[in-house]
């Protein structure tokens, strides 16, 4: 379920509150290891950012880290409050564009505390041409400490693009686009906001397959066995549809039309040809017909150059 209200400052957004659809010819997910790495690396980020914001705007800040969640690039851009800092990324070598995000309140305080003011409540209104160096300022510093931050995963260089307010009108990925999104509680003196840093999925999942295999703990262990065991079991005995059919054959609309009980159809099926056994639509053997007592039955004969047939009976 994807969330289209406007995300409050210092509110969590409701993304990822609903069932999502599983799509089994991509199974593209985060493992269990593959975020566990993330975390490490934006919680190295979170601190020092927090220490770069406290040194340069001379305010008790802190950043810290609150989700790792796998979206749609969709479902990221609709949980975003409008309007907003949205700063567009490169991070080479990697490919792709990375979003950093943070509320247009909690940049304003940010500004006003580099200009010697209090901070506290802040106009919505876009950067003048004075207020925006000192914004890109901040963000190239804090660029620097997600460098910092991904030294142990890999070797980045961020480098400060663009800076938009309106998400609805950036369009950095495609809307079905995989992203990794990292949420942050951010304060800032009293403002305190949720920023976020969007990855997107292609760039950083090669790189996080290329490292050691963490290891587990014996009870992680027990979970996972426990859980692939499971799986088997369940796949193993579900249930499914399996059909035997003639060669089709092609007929006029107002023929099918005009069949009537008792018509006979002639098929185009030699009588030599053994029929497929198919399961949904797709062909894994081929069988003769034939009964096992009183039910109706096919027998497994083999492809050509296959092994000796066996005979399995059909309700």
């Amino acid at each position: 379920m994807t969330s289209t209200a406007a995300r409050p400052p210092g509110k969590m957004s409701g993304r990822g509150s609903g069932p999502v659809a599983y799509d089994f010819r991509r199974p593209i997910k985060l493992s269990r290891e593959h975020v566990r790495t993330l975390q490490i690396c934006f919680e190295t980020y979170a601190r020092s950012c927090g220490n770069l914001l406290t040194t340069r705007l001379r305010v008790v800040s802190s950043v810290t880290l609150a989700s790792i969640e796998q979206l749609n690039y969709d479902e990221y851009v609709s949980s975003l409050e409008n309007p907003t800092v949205l700063a567009t990324v490169s991070i080479d070598p990697l490919p792709g564009t990375v979003l950093m995000e943070m509320a247009s309140s909690a940049a304003m305080t940010a500004i006003d505390h580099m200009l010697g003011g209090p901070g506290g409540a802040q106009p919505q209104r876009p950067l003048t041409e004075v207020e925006m160096p000192l914004l890109r300022g901040l963000l190239e510093r804090m660029l620097g400490e997600l460098r910092y931050g991904f030294e142990t995963l890999v070797d980045i260089s961020p480098k400060l693009r663009d800076i938009e307010y309106n998400a609805q009108f950036l369009r950095a990925h495609q809307p079905s686009d995989a992203v990794v999104v990292a949420s942050f509680e951010v304060k800032i003196g009293t403002e305190e906001c949720v920023a976020s840093i969007c990855l997107p999925f292609n760039t950083i999942l090669p790189v996080l397959e290329k490292q050691e295999h963490i290891e587990l703990t014996a009870a992680e262990r027990m979970v996972r066995d426990t859980s692939s065991r499971n799986l088997t079991a369940g796949l193993s005995a579900a249930p499914i549809d399996v059909a035997v059919r003639f060669q089709p054959i092609r007929m006029r609309t107002d023929d099918i039309v005009d069949l009537r009980p008792g018509d006979v159809v002639p098929l185009s099926h030699s009588t030599s040809l053994p029929l497929e056994v198919t399961v949904n639509e797709t062909v894994f053997a081929h069988a003769v017909p034939g009964n096992q007592g009183a039910r109706l039955a096919v027998l497994v004969v083999p492809a050509p150059k296959e092994a000796p047939s066996r005979e399995v009976g059909r309700r």
